[in-house]
């Protein structure tokens, strides 16, 4: 006999490094769900451990030059407060009414028996009182400065305020209110801290409840709140790390909190849902967790590594405050990927069937089935059988709702709170009495020979620019500080402090008057700030970053997404979808806040214009939430082509078995990101408006409507890959397999990565 020649083995394909992960999490399910556990209580450790740290943040341009010069130089404003003092009812004026005159008596003594709280005490009883009682006589004034340290200003001011409640106690027929910059400081912390303890306690209980009926089941339900409670903990602790040279503050950790939800939920429900699915097609426990790995968990991957890059572009906009939130939100994003393919599956291979326990009743059988819904799957059929009519209507309504954008305005608002504030109706009261012009320009002088006749002669010419009614007002004033080392030059400027007149009255003193005046002293430099230069700066540099910010997120997850999918229109389908839902966006609230509808409602004051960083913001977050959607529903039909259903029938049957996850984590984050629409700072209310517009849009019109439209007109070109990008991994998904309804075998799964 003749020996057959013995054939060498096949080598087994090696799985894909997600399913690997997530597999070996699955066997040793007790350690990688503990270690998770001992890791965030590490790192929550050592956060708290690390000294704390505060960085200074600059504003942009000139302004954060001037602010940057002044810090090194040791120079402080000692924040002014005011003490209103008005006579409840007409007729009583300061000259003839005694309670009057004995109310600010008694305000002046009481914060003259507070030396470590008020300094620089003026009354409308002393010499040169007259200037603090109101034209009408019926108010008056007690003006004063905090003296200490500027970090703890907000706990300095607070035995003159005790004091002045005191004093209105004694009085209550007359109005004795104060206000400043440290007692404002102070109330809007605390209103804002309230708002956000709130906003936490409303919306943990209003997911948890959102999450169980998504599940039927109360184990399932608090998983996804599990991992992004964790991760927004592990997050938060590890921003001491950049805190020791970024300003981190209150916002990083309340965009940390924001998109830390927002993933930890779509990311796990990404994972259980199909889970859950794949166990309801008979799978094993082992089986369904492997294939939720190589198939969701890849999903997870490539959406968090898309969601990093969006947030990254805030690094692009070269403001210190911006480069501490992308830190902190791509951290989150890290940790909740991170937790979604160890974590996850290591808990739920622990719990096995017992995920499913604690069922609700009515919903708990159906949920748990995690079938394809046939509402979608009726609606994705009538449209790709008119893909052009259903595509064209789709996008002339969104095109309709973006066109307010296209005349949105930048600007801060004088007052970020509703007039109805105790603390800012005090200041219109104020204002109101004693009218007065927005603060003034400071030109900060540094230099050799700051009191020689070359400069003073510089500064007269300055002061001969002022007038009444031109973009430089009366009166000019100087002040030396640091012991001479540096000139502040105060210049008020024509308008309210934040409108037109005052950025343009701002450009002709940087760009006319000091280049003709202070320019020709050769020894001394100069930089301009105050509010209005502060507002300016920022708004012109987020003006200027935004289309590079724009350009480097689309292009990069072009990139991205052209590996993922072995496709280059998918990639352009997918952000110009994006682009358009952001679009909407922006026209809702330029709509709403910019042309004041809805004041009543929502409970804020209209300012004309939309806060700068809000919109730039909402491009990156937007971008990389909606990408999440995108890529799992994008996945879903990119395996059922695979095993070789056609494309229309891919983007039906793949629509339809993502409805489920896909419109319940939109759900959950519609209600989230709506409680911000119900706190006090306008910028918040703009977030909370837009960004449940924009999901809703994303997951309803985009989803149901544009995404099968614009696959259904493309057909196979879906999948067109040039000749020269074949080298990218993966299979071309254009070759059919097996039948569109066969079940997903293993080497499939694999070739998907």
């Amino acid at each position: 006999m003749h020996a057959h020649p013995t054939q060498p083995p096949v080598p087994r394909a090696r799985s894909p490094i997600v399913e690997r992960i997530a597999g070996w999490s699955a066997r040793h399910r007790k350690t990688a769900v503990l270690g998770w556990l001992l890791l965030v209580a590490a790192v929550l450790v050592g956060g708290h451990l690390l000294p704390a740290t505060n960085v200074p943040s600059y504003d942009a341009g000139q302004s954060g030059q001037a602010e940057q010069t002044l810090n090194r130089l040791n120079v402080t404003f000692p924040p002014a407060e005011q003490v209103l003092i008005q006579s409840r009812s007409a007729g009583r004026t300061f000259a003839t009414d005694p309670a009057l005159r004995q109310a600010a008596g008694q305000v002046v003594a009481a914060l003259r028996g507070l030396p470590h709280s008020a300094a620089a005490i003026s009354s409308p009883l002393g010499p040169g009182g007259r200037s603090l009682i109101s034209a009408d006589g019926r108010s008056a004034l007690v003006t004063f400065t905090i003296p200490g340290n500027s970090n703890n200003q907000d706990q300095t001011v607070l035995p003159d305020l005790n004091a002045v409640a005191a004093v209105q106690a004694s009085h209550p027929g007359l109005l004795i209110q104060e206000a400043g910059g440290a007692s404002g400081d102070r109330a809007i912390n605390a209103l804002v801290s309230s708002d956000f303890r709130k906003a936490e306690e409303t919306s943990v209980p209003i997911t948890l409840i959102l999450l169980v009926v998504v599940f039927g089941a109360l184990i399932a339900a608090g998983i996804p709140l599990l991992l992004a409670a964790t991760s927004v903990v592990t997050a938060l602790s590890l921003l001491a790390i950049p805190g020791h040279w970024l300003p981190v503050g209150q916002s990083t950790s309340e965009v940390v909190l924001l998109i830390g939800m927002a993933v930890g939920i779509d990311y796990s429900l990404f994972y259980l849902r199909r889970e859950r699915e794949e166990r309801a097609r008979g799978a094993s426990v082992a089986e369904a967790l492997r294939i939720a790995a190589a198939t969701s968990g890849r999903a997870i991957v490539i959406s968090g590594l898309t969601v990093m890059i969006a947030l990254a572009g805030l690094f692009l906009t070269g403001a210190a405050i911006f480069t501490g939130i992308a830190f902190g939100a791509i951290a989150v994003v890290g940790v909740a990927v991170v937790g979604s393919l160890t974590f996850v599956p290591a808990l739920l291979s622990w719990l096995g069937r017992w995920a499913d326990r604690g069922r609700i009743p009515f919903l708990g059988r159906r949920r748990t089935a995690a079938r394809p819904s046939r509402l979608w799957a009726a609606l994705v059929t009538r449209v790709v059988r008119r893909p052009l009519l259903w595509g064209t209507a789709a996008v002339v309504a969104m095109l309709a709702l973006a066109a307010p954008a296209l005349s949105m305005r930048l600007a801060y608002p004088q007052n970020d709170v509703p007039n109805n504030v105790p603390i800012i109706a005090t200041y219109n009261r104020i204002q109101q009495a004693f009218p007065q012009a927005p603060s003034p320009a400071q030109v900060v002088v540094t230099g050799t020979g700051l009191a020689g006749a070359p400069v003073r002669n510089a500064i007269t010419a300055l002061k001969a620019t002022a007038s009444a009614n031109g973009p430089i007002r009366e009166p000019v004033t100087v002040n030396p500080v640091a012991g001479g080392r540096a000139l502040i030059v105060n210049v008020p400027l024509a308008g309210n402090g934040t409108d037109s007149a005052s950025n343009d009255a701002l450009l002709t003193l940087r760009d006319r008057v000091l280049p003709a005046t202070l320019g020709r002293v050769g020894a001394v430099s100069y930089a301009v700030t105050g509010d209005t230069a502060s507002s300016y700066d920022d708004t012109r540099l987020i003006d200027a970053r935004t289309p590079l910010v724009f350009a480097a997120v689309a292009a990069v997850a072009f990139v991205l997404l052209l590996i993922a999918f072995r496709s280059v229109a998918l990639p352009l389908i997918s952000i110009g979808l994006n682009l358009l839902s952001v679009g909407a966006a922006y026209g809702l609230i330029t709509l709403v806040f910019q042309d004041g509808r809805l004041q009543g409602p929502l409970d804020f004051t209209g300012f004309g214009a939309i806060t700068p960083w809000v919109p730039l913001f909402m491009f990156v977050f937007l971008f990389g939430l909606s990408m999440d959607y995108h890529v799992f529903i994008l996945s879903r039909i990119r395996e059922l082509r695979l095993r070789g259903a056609s494309t229309k029938d891919a983007v039906t049957q793949g629509i339809a078995s993502s409805a489920g996850v896909v419109t319940s984590a939109a759900l959950i984050m519609m209600a989230v990101f709506s409680i911000f629409a119900a706190l006090h700072l306008v910028e918040l209310k703009m977030l909370g408006l837009g960004l449940p517009a924009a999901v809703l849009i994303d997951a309803t019109v985009v989803r149901g409507v544009l995404v099968p439209a614009a696959m259904a007109l493309l057909g196979d070109r879906c999948w067109y890959l040039p000749r020269w990008l074949r080298w990218i991994p993966g299979r071309p998904p254009a070759l059919p397999q097996a039948a569109a309804g066969a079940p997903l075998s293993r080497p499939a799964v694999r070739e998907l990565t």
